[in-house]
């Protein structure tokens, strides 16, 4: 009797055991979401800002270009 006694007291902290893992698990599943979507969005947010930083320095360059053509031309006069 005491060895069924302690085999049904073992269950019970199994399952409690697994049903902490299980709950664990889940919200270690729900982190990485989380994470993911963070993830996704500086991602996308770094691509903009690359982008918008690509469109300044043309800009710059085609001031730079504009302002070179502007003084070959006060030059050849």
């Amino acid at each position: 009797m005491e060895r069924y006694e302690a085999l049904r007291q073992e269950n019970a902290r199994l399952r409690e055991e697994g049903e902490r893992q299980r709950a664990e698990l889940i919200r270690s599943h729900s982190e990485l979401q989380q994470l993911q979507q963070q993830y996704k969005s500086l991602a996308t947010a770094n691509a903009l800002t690359a982008m918008e930083s690509k469109e300044v320095a043309l800009k710059r360059v085609n001031a730079l270009i504009a302002q070179v053509d502007r003084a070959i031309g006060a030059l050849k006069r």
